[in-house]
């Protein structure tokens, strides 16, 4: 964690660093325009701020009096922030066998649904062991039949496909709104 505010705190020049004859100095209670370094770095010791070089590239540099160690703490804030709002998706996986008896695919249907809910998506395959390969069409009509009764909750983004000894199909949850006004309405 200290290297990440090391790099932050290296990623501006402030006060003495700053090794420009003039910069565009902006920010708040302050004239903006083109100074000498040397009086822009004097106006924000009167201010008893620091002087940080926001856009190096510019030419010449801009530059802004403000409370450094406050600037920082905005900053990183405001990276918490996105990465809190930053969107996480699960996948969850159920497995089936090609033969598969009611019960157990009614209880897997009923986690599958549960999965969607939460917003997860849901990745289901058929494994098939051994010679239980001959039986890959009941396979396919197995999760076929999965996404067909999850149709109110889920929308189909693969369907089923064949990759080794796997069929997978993976749904994702449709809108939280559009599934519960369907409900209603049968």
């Amino acid at each position: 964690m200290r290297n990440n505010f090391r790099d932050t705190k290296d990623q501006h020049r402030i006060n003495e660093r700053i090794r420009v004859p003039e910069v565009r100095l902006v920010g708040d209670n302050v004239e903006q325009g083109i100074y000498p370094t040397r009086e822009a770095l004097r106006i924000a010791e009167e201010k008893e701020l620091d002087l940080v070089e926001i856009s190096p590239t510019a030419v010449p540099p801009v530059c802004r009096i403000i409370d450094y160690q406050k600037f920082l703490y905005q900053q990183k804030k405001k990276q918490k922030e996105q990465k809190a709002k930053a969107v996480k998706i699960v996948v969850k996986e159920i497995r089936f066998g090609p033969q598969t008896d009611d019960h157990d695919y009614n209880f897997k249907l009923k986690h599958a649904k549960s999965f969607l809910e939460e917003g997860a998506k849901v990745k289901a395959y058929v494994f098939f062991k051994g010679r239980s390969i001959l039986f890959k069409e009941q396979g396919e009509v197995l999760l076929l039949r999965f996404a067909n009764d999850l149709e109110d909750y889920a929308r189909v983004e693969q369907l089923p496909v064949l990759e080794g000894k796997r069929m997978i199909i993976m749904l994702t949850p449709k809108k939280q709104g559009s599934a519960k006004k369907e409900q209603p309405s049968e």
